[in-house]
């Protein structure tokens, strides 16, 4: 079998996406991956109002590590299986259930998924034990850009550039 970045760079990130983020992150960077999104969710909670609502609900403060799960066991799922397949759908289905419940506002969705995309892009770019390729960058933006778009956050940017410079701000 050739190795995973052979195959990664004769795909495209637009259509592609799904395989790409399978490929990079299921076999070339499980443990970065892994780690970049426990940041990307600490980084969440640092938002006022996501914090607040952790705080109202008593997830943070009484189940911190089985709000953690679900949230890994569905990342898992969508970035294992794709978001078309049974799968992937059940676990977009549990997110949407779950966020559901409360009045979250489409700012702090939009901040979550940009972390989601970015972390593991800033993570691979200072520890990675290679740079992800363009094709791994774009790969997970247009990824997360649809799942996004399957949870309906609204406004999310078209572009990478754009999104990234909203998660910077």
């Amino acid at each position: 079998m050739p190795r995973v970045l052979d195959e990664i760079r004769t795909l495209d990130p637009v259509k592609d996406h799904q395989r790409i983020v399978y490929l990079s992150t299921c076999f070339d960077f499980p443990f970065d991956t892994t780690r970049a999104l426990e940041f990307a969710l600490y980084r969440t909670y640092c938002v006022p109002s996501v914090s607040a609502l952790l705080d109202r609900t008593g997830e943070f403060a009484a189940r911190p590590q089985k709000r953690y799960d679900d949230t890994d066991i569905i990342v898992s799922e969508l970035m294992e299986w794709g978001y078309e397949t049974e799968r992937g759908k059940r676990a977009l289905r549990r997110m949407n259930q779950i966020h559901g419940r409360f009045d979250i506002s489409n700012a702090d969705f939009l901040y979550v998924l940009s972390t989601f995309i970015f972390e593991p892009i800033r993570w691979n770019s200072r520890f990675g034990w290679r740079l992800m390729c363009a094709q791994e960058r774009f790969a997970m933006f247009y990824f997360w850009r649809e799942v996004g778009q399957r949870m309906n956050i609204k406004d999310i940017p078209a572009e990478y550039e754009a999104f990234d410079r909203f998660n910077a701000e």
